[in-house]
């Protein structure tokens, strides 16, 4: 069996409060902990009403502290947003408080917008530096030495996990090169999805932690009792994406019967490109499409996510996610 995770971004569906959406998290972390769920990871978004989890670290505390097996962590932290040390303290603080169940994924991207990154005060100019604040947070996780000038307490010697998470081949070489998990953004962006595979596995050093590639494919799940239940489900992350790439990001849409009636042609073609992995339907139809896909990438995990506007109908559709994979 391919373990299987859940990336949840806190998805604040319309007509409902950022509170609502932090405790639909917990709620489904809970869940998934009972559903056989490896890992639980959340995303860091800034300057997106539709988006409660912009302080990653802290609602990754706050989920650990409610569960109590499960692994949490980030898919993931946008390094060039943050001085590595603060993040080494960070999930420093969250390994020693929570042993052996936190994860650190970490991203290229500045998870928002140029204004926002720049009020961030840490500028896109960053990105440059992204390698070498990759190296120099690893080193934060490790044994402290005497000679070392710069330590993170807690941090030293919790040896957290790090991944790299990319939707390009840069991740996928700099994972590669550095002998780190490597978890590729298949869920909106997979344009580049087989060539990072074919480039992070045949160009791999291997490292003391992971003698071995290890790929995490992401993957889009709107699954319900019937395909036309869950392609209507759907409709809500279309338009979440059509909105978000025309300029107008907001609170998750209710779903509609038909996506035709509030989108054009054209940018229902584009958003079905980006959101192709995916698998949609009644339990059989998704259980056939995540077969499908883990056949065609072989990946040595999977990460599901899934934003549907009512949480009773996202806690089903993990739930039959969760029965497909086992």
């Amino acid at each position: 069996m391919v373990p299987f995770s859940v990336l949840d971004l806190s998805p604040v569906p319309a007509g409902f409060t950022p509170a609502d959406a932090l405790r639909n998290t917990i709620d489904l972390a809970q869940h998934a902990e009972q559903w056989g769920y490896t890992r639980y990871w959340m995303a860091e978004h800034h300057n997106m009403t539709g988006i409660a989890s912009a302080a990653t670290s802290i609602l990754i505390g706050h989920v650990a502290g409610h569960t109590s097996t499960i692994r949490v962590g980030a898919g993931g932290v946008m390094l060039p947003n943050h001085a590595p040390l603060v993040i080494a303290e960070q999930f420093g603080t969250l390994a020693t408080l929570y042993p052996d169940r936190i994860d650190l994924g970490v991203g290229r991207a500045p998870g928002t917008d140029m204004r926002t990154a720049r009020a961030l005060r840490r500028g896109m100019e960053n990105a440059d530096n992204f390698p070498n604040d990759v190296v120099e947070l690893m080193s934060y996780f490790a044994p402290g030495e005497a000679t070392q000038g710069v330590r993170a307490v807690p941090g030293a010697g919790t040896n957290v996990p790090v991944w790299m998470l990319g939707s390009s081949l840069f991740g996928a070489q700099l994972a590669a090169h550095l002998g780190l998990p490597y978890a590729f953004a298949s869920h909106f962006a997979p344009q580049m999805l087989e060539q990072a595979i074919a480039t992070y596995r045949e160009t791999y050093r291997p490292s003391e932690a992971w003698p071995k590639p290890h790929f995490m494919l992401a993957v889009n799940v709107f699954a319900a009792d019937t395909d036309e239940e869950a392609v209507r489900l759907r409709t809500s992350m279309q338009q979440a994406f059509i909105n978000l790439r025309t300029g107008k990001p907001g609170p998750l849409p209710a779903p509609v019967n038909d996506i035709t009636e509030v989108a054009d042609p054209s940018a229902i073609a584009m958003v079905d490109e980006a959101l192709r992995i995916s698998a949609v339907g009644a339990p059989n139809t998704v259980k056939a499409g995540l077969q499908w896909l883990i056949r065609e990438f072989e990946p040595d995990e999977v990460i599901l996510t899934g934003q549907i506007h009512d949480h009773t109908a996202r806690l089903h559709s993990f739930e039959i996610a969760a029965d497909a994979l086992r």
